[in-house]
């Protein structure tokens, strides 16, 4: 016997084979996601809500609720390749006014809420997993024609299905629910998303943070045509709007009063940039800042010049911070204005990375003089920043016209701002237009510790898109120990003179 014929041969069959058992499990897995995609949602009553519940496949696993037409709300409860999308058909406004009105009915209401859906989802379990079933057997069959083909297929079906299920139980955090992210209309975003200080100090379980969307999105519904704002004035939270990088860009003054407005803001924090050149014709644009009613603190960014600093000391409710401390809104606020002015080069500074770190750890060590704690420092430079780690639990900083967030080693958590203003014209030098940036940050009126953080994100010029992602602080009483600084390296931060 020709042992290599024989070898060519089993290699061909195990290839033929192989690439059949492919096409069935392929066929069989498209087939199982089509009949469930067709056939696998349910509608089921939570609480006052009657809400339609489907699932769909997907890279990453997420939980969507779809409250049209005021936003959708993502969570990210698991990691299996399956997204749970619950969509709000009708709201029973009676039933709503009587839970809201009867404080035994409010209190029952997590258990209900919990009850119910848990029930929605095994209802939605056991639908999708018959329509899959019926797809990979029928489709198998259509396809192939043989029934040991259908049976494989099925098999394979069984298997992939019980494998995402042991992955969405292994990976499910119930925790994401306080963390959304939301994209829709900014004025329902507060009602809908809830109000963050209350969220983390007033519901620790996840049926009680159930409760508190249920009864939000309600309470939305039941007034559609006034879309009132949910209560979410907390006594015992500060509010804090960071912008930065406005860069004479009147979108930002648009974004700032509707975000002052809808989130109940306390206090404005501006990490400068507020022009392009610093001149005076530009000065005009800071005369809308006191129609905020609320105080605007402000730090000079190096397109900044000290005249673009004294024009905006003049407006009512400003506070300019330059190596100074001053109370706002019930916090200590250490501000320092960007010690160059790139526009002219009129002012020589030592702009490599390491002069500015140092910069910062030399007024840092003036800060350590200061009688009281300071609670919050910004500064323009994210480097600058940098040297204040330890000194203080909060820095903002602006400048590289991009978001970031870090915990730097010595617990002080710096927060890089975008640029609320699309970065101005120069939004239009990119393919892609420079998001629209703000956040609004939740401190503890008592402790003064940062407790959670709205990012608010535009899209650039030409787009309409409105994200908030919401985070809350891990651990806000944590330790700061002052010690050796590390220079962040964030994305955007520059050397030299050449800077945004």
């Amino acid at each position: 016997m020709d042992l290599t014929n024989w070898g060519r041969t089993l290699r061909r069959f195990a290839t033929g084979r192989t690439m059949r058992g492919t096409a069935v499990v392929v066929v069989a897995v498209a087939c199982a996601w089509l009949g469930v995609m067709l056939g696998g949602a349910v509608r089921a009553n939570v609480g006052p809500v009657e809400i339609g519940m489907s699932a769909e496949p997907s890279w990453t696993g997420e939980t969507v609720l779809d409250a049209h037409p005021f936003g959708t709300l993502l969570f990210d409860t698991h990691d299996a390749p399956v997204t749970l999308r619950i969509t709000l058909e009708n709201i029973n406004t009676a039933r709503v006014g009587v839970i809201l009105e009867n404080p035994q009915l409010s209190a029952q209401l997590p258990a209900m809420l919990e009850k119910e859906l848990r029930e929605g989802v095994k209802a939605l379990v056991l639908r999708a997993l018959l329509c899959g079933l019926a797809g990979a057997l029928l489709g198998s069959l259509i396809v192939f024609r043989r029934p040991g083909a259908a049976l494989a297929g099925l098999l394979s079906v069984v298997v992939a299905i019980a494998g995402t299920g042991v992955a969405v139980a292994m990976t499910f955090r119930p925790d994401s629910v306080i963390e959304p992210k939301y994209t829709g209309l900014l004025a329902g975003a507060p009602s809908l998303v809830g109000d963050a200080e209350s969220i983390v100090t007033k519901f620790e379980s996840y049926r009680a943070q159930l409760a508190k969307l249920v009864n939000n999105v309600s309470q939305l519904y039941d007034a559609v045509s006034a879309l009132p704002i949910y209560d979410s004035a907390d006594p015992a939270s500060i509010r804090v709007l960071h912008v930065s990088d406005i860069h004479l860009n009147p979108i930002a003054w648009n974004l700032v009063h509707s975000v002052v407005t809808e989130f109940k803001i306390d206090a404005i924090v501006d990490t400068g940039d507020l022009t392009d050149h610093g001149s005076g014709p530009e000065n005009k644009f800071a005369e809308e800042i006191g129609r905020f009613g609320v105080p605007y603190v402000f730090v000079r960014g190096n397109h900044d010049s000290k005249t673009t600093q004294k024009a905006v000391a003049k407006q009512k409710g400003a506070v300019v911070l330059d190596d100074s401390v001053k109370t706002v809104a019930g916090l200590r606020i250490y501000g320092l204005g960007d010690p160059r002015f790139t526009p002219d080069k009129s002012v020589s500074v030592d702009s490599d990375l390491d002069s500015l770190a140092a910069l910062g750890r030399s007024h840092a060590a003036q800060l350590a003089q200061e009688p009281k704690p300071v609670d919050l420092v910004a500064v323009h430079d994210p480097t600058i920043a940098g040297g204040f780690s330890g000194s203080v639990p909060m820095i903002l900083a602006g400048h590289s016209h991009e978001r970031s967030t870090e915990i730097l080693p010595s617990g002080t958590r710096l927060l890089v701002q975008g640029s609320t203003g699309g970065a101005g014209l120069r939004g239009l030098e990119h393919d892609e237009p420079t998001p629209v940036a703000a956040s609004v940050l939740y401190f503890d009126r008592k402790t003064h510790r940062l407790r959670a953080w709205d990012d608010i994100t535009l899209g650039g010029l030409g787009e309409q898109s409105v994200l908030i992602d919401r985070h809350v602080e891990s651990a806000p009483g944590r330790t700061i120990s002052p010690g050796p600084t590390v220079t962040p390296s964030l994305t955007g931060s520059t050397t030299g003179t050449t800077t945004p």
